[in-house]
């Protein structure tokens, strides 16, 4: 039976095997990027020799998540790319030497095979896991643009600085829990802020029914949310790093899961997919190899219900 609430400390893969089918209403998660940082921990994802056969545990992965989602279910993958690089040691084919900080980059000193990849090009990662996994019955409804208007400067004079990274929205099937979002529009047009289809009545720029009297409404909503969210990344001084922001989960939880429904994070990281759902009145379910991240999650999780129960006291 599955325990909700509750942060499961092992391989994802392991532990989601001993989950029910169809237990979960929404997935939202971010895998670790390849080759990206070194967590300390064996036998974690993403230190691969080469994308190839990280794309290919990773699918496997989502197999699992996706017994486990309901029918009615959401997936939401936030998944960053990387350049393909070489460092030459003893004519050895790996990635730049390590940069100095508290955790090692993934890269260090490991030996890749090339499987295509040139030097200094992106090795499209986020692409082709979208692909295999719509090869493995997942359907595709949305790619999110995850825009970063706070991205620190890269030290590259030969392109353009990413700010930028993406997340695919994924379903089982056709017909699925989808509550829709939206998002604060004002516009100095009047024909897009019409709800008629009519044209106002003297205005030359709608000739279209000229002479009609025109009915304007507005929604008080919004328009529905479009794709391209800028989001502030924000730091976790716990973990050494950047974590999920809150408000980049919110609209996923939102949409995909239903008041108190279960939202699964397979990378539960730093805690912030469960503090979101929390706050949201959702149920959350996490796996995570690294036990120091359990508790920075637990911690943070725990300093979430004060919060929740000042706020429901002053409502």
């Amino acid at each position: 039976m599955l325990e909700v609430n509750k942060i499961y400390q092992g391989d994802c893969l392991e532990v989601l095997k001993t989950f029910p089918d169809e237990c979960v209403d929404c997935i939202v998660t971010s895998p670790p990027y390849w080759k990206q940082r070194d967590y300390g921990v064996s036998g974690q994802l993403g230190l691969e020799e080469n994308y190839l056969e990280f794309i290919e545990n990773l699918c496997n992965i989502f197999d699992e998540v996706y017994r486990v989602l309901k029918k009615s279910g959401s997936c939401f993958v936030n998944l960053g790319d990387t350049y393909f690089r070489k460092y030459v040691n003893d004519k050895a084919q790996t990635f730049r030497p390590k940069q100095a900080g508290k955790y090692k980059r993934g890269y260090d000193g490991i030996k890749v095979k090339n499987n295509g990849g040139k030097e200094k090009s992106l090795c499209l990662i986020p692409e082709r896991f979208a692909i295999e996994m719509t090869a493995r019955d997942w359907l595709l409804r949305n790619t999110i643009i995850w825009h970063k208007p706070n991205k620190l400067p890269e030290s590259v004079k030969d392109r353009f600085t990413v700010d930028f990274e993406k997340i695919f929205f994924f379903t089982k099937s056709k017909n699925y829990h989808f509550e829709q979002q939206f998002e604060p529009h004002k516009t100095n047009n009047k024909k897009d802020r019409m709800v008629s289809h009519r044209a106002w009545d003297n205005d030359p720029s709608c000739a279209r029914g000229a002479g009609e009297k025109a009915i304007m409404k507005f929604n008080p909503l919004g328009r529905n949310k479009r794709s391209v969210w800028s989001i502030h990344t924000k730091p976790c001084p716990e973990a050494h790093f950047a974590a999920f922001p809150e408000e980049l989960i919110n609209p996923m939880i939102l949409a995909g899961c239903p008041e108190a429904g279960i939202v699964l994070d397979p990378f539960m990281g730093a805690g912030t997919t469960a503090v979101a759902a929390k706050k949201l009145n959702r149920n959350y379910v996490g796996i995570e190899l690294n036990p120091d991240y359990i508790k920075i999650s637990e911690k943070r999780i725990n300093e979430t219900y004060p919060q929740l129960k000042l706020a429901i006291k002053e409502s």
